[in-house]
């Protein structure tokens, strides 16, 4: 059901059953999937796409360009999946040419004022608490949750399961599995209380004790600390995805906290 206030551009592409509330526009280059409701004062723009049974409260702006000054007007896409609930004056940039794409998972929240720039990857049933300012290129594992008014650099990496508190400047990769706290952001500890409500054992959330235990407590550099827990930790899944993402890390991952320390040390 559209309301007669609204603008659709003739060349979108609407599921019959999708529900357009007043005053919202609606460009030509965008799909919405079925069973989503649109509120008022909502602009989706081209290259937006919008997956099923998706909510978007009134004021967010979806598919803007890229606030990148190397964006030169290629065709790229703003993907959104299904269940995917977004709440007022949310910002969500399409991609540039780098990924082509920003893309959000299945089942997210993403609460009011936030921003996702161009180009970030978002995860299955992340949570973004209001104003967290998420810049370009930044990937995000499923079911990190992030507390309100934080800061997200570019290109930073956040592992899956992840707890950042509220206010967080976040310029470093966050592994999987813990909580991020404290001014510098640091090593909070493993987020056990978010993966017994997910279903890990006791047997798993302590293995990836062993792990951080390893790395944060021993005193060891990041290379010793992934050659000990290699020979000397069992092999999981878990283990292996930690040891994965430190690896691969461009920015290198949050430190523990120590008194004194500075985001220079």
């Amino acid at each position: 059901m559209t309301h007669p206030y609204t603008y659709i551009d003739p060349n979108a592409r609407i599921a019959p059953n999708v529900k357009i509330d007043p005053f919202t526009v609606i460009h030509g280059d965008v799909h919405i999937g079925e069973g989503t409701w649109i509120g008022s004062n909502v602009t989706i723009m081209d290259g937006t796409r919008i997956g099923k049974n998706c909510r978007v409260f009134p004021g967010a702006v979806l598919g803007a360009i890229p606030q990148d000054l190397k964006f030169a007007g290629e065709k790229t896409t703003a993907e959104i999946g299904d269940h995917v609930t977004i709440r007022e004056f949310v910002t969500i940039n399409r991609g540039t040419e780098d990924r082509g794409k920003t893309k959000i998972g299945n089942h997210c929240l993403i609460m009011a004022y936030s921003h996702i720039a161009h180009d970030c990857i978002i995860g299955n049933h992340c949570i973004m608490s209001n104003s967290v300012q998420v810049a370009g290129h930044v990937v995000m594992g499923d079911w990190a949750i992030v507390g309100g008014v934080s800061a997200i650099h570019q290109f930073v990496h956040i592992g899956q399961h992840t707890f950042i508190a509220g206010g967080s400047l976040v310029s470093k990769d966050v592994p999987p599995y813990i909580k991020a706290v404290r001014n510098p952001l640091s090593y909070g500890g493993v987020n056990s209380v978010g993966l017994k409500r997910r279903g890990f054992t006791i047997g798993q959330i302590n293995n990836i004790l062993d792990v951080y235990r390893t790395i944060y407590n021993k005193g060891f550099n990041t290379t010793q600390s992934l050659e000990f827990i290699e020979e000397e930790l069992s092999a999981t899944d878990e283990r292996d995805e930690i040891v994965t993402f430190i690896r691969e890390s461009g920015r290198g991952i949050i430190k523990r906290f120590t008194k004194g320390s500075t985001d220079d040390e």
